[in-house]
């Protein structure tokens, strides 16, 4: 953390030079919300926006640490999953930025589940953080982020309502915990062993147990749908999603970040949503 060491003490924060608040987004999910929510009263930058990152591993440049250095907001995820940003922020003090870390408006700890941008609660929760804080950084604006936040994300919300209504209950599996917040707010049954999906999501090796139950809920067509990240696929993913489509089963691939770059977070969710529910069906 070299870089950021020499930007520490930078002073206080200035909007955009345009009167726009400027952002900045660990991660492109969080900073495509910040931009639907902000307007055209907000400049919004992301440090993670390359579908092949892995922002658990990401190492940060002195750009991205003189980027947070003059927003005057800046969200993280926290929970484990950027740590890198947290420590850009600690030894990058600066009056008058305000720092939303998702970890902490939502009460999760490192150890929880960091993937809350697949959990339509959280998401709702993380937004009105935001706008909260769009309206202390610029008053005079509040109306304005007040009635974008009322309005954002609604077809978003609809498709999570839609198939929840028809599907809640059904079976599925999955390659990793990431789709355990969205299977739970859509209703339906993720059977894959927990130790699994966490173990690929951290990088670990699934016991032989889990990779065994697995592959017998695949076989059995106990699960009516398979659902993975393309974007983390390990050989057992590989493996597992071959068999599934040999099996006759629905495959649907989702993504860690926004895919494309250039999607919008309801875009993005929205086509995977719909992927999965013409599954489902």
């Amino acid at each position: 953390m070299a870089v950021s060491l020499a930007l520490a003490g930078c002073g206080a924060v200035s909007n955009a030079g345009d009167g726009r608040l400027r952002v900045v987004a660990a991660e492109n999910f969080w900073g495509s919300i910040a931009a639907q929510l902000g307007g055209d009263r907000v400049s919004v930058e992301s440090v993670i926006h390359n579908p092949a990152t892995d922002p658990h591993d990401y190492e940060p440049t002195a750009a991205d640490a003189r980027d947070l250095a003059e927003a005057q907001l800046v969200v993280v995820n926290g929970i484990g999953y950027d740590p890198w940003a947290d420590k850009l922020l600690a030894a990058n003090p600066v009056d008058g930025r305000d720092e939303i870390d998702v970890g902490d408006v939502l009460g999760r700890d490192k150890g929880d589940n960091p993937h809350r941008w697949y959990s339509p609660p959280d998401v709702r929760r993380v937004a009105d953080a935001i706008t909260a804080s769009y309206k202390k950084l610029d008053p005079a604006h509040a109306a304005y982020f007040e009635a974008r936040r009322v309005g954002a994300l609604d077809g978003y919300n609809s498709l999570i309502a839609r198939i929840r209504e028809r599907y809640a209950g059904v079976p599925v599996g999955a390659s990793e915990s990431i789709v355990e917040p969205l299977a739970q707010s859509l209703g339906l049954r993720l059977i894959t062993p927990s130790g699994f999906m966490n173990a690929v999501s951290e990088g670990g090796e699934p016991s032989a147990s889990d990779k065994a139950e697995a592959d017998r809920q695949i076989a059995g067509h106990q699960v009516k749908v398979w659902v993975y990240n393309s974007q983390n696929a390990t050989p057992d993913v590989k493996r597992l999603t071959s068999e599934a489509r040999a099996a006759g089963i629905p495959v649907v691939g989702v993504t860690e970040t926004l895919a494309p770059e250039s999607a919008t977070f309801e875009q993005w969710q929205s086509r995977q949503l719909r992927a999965l529910e013409e599954a489902l069906g």
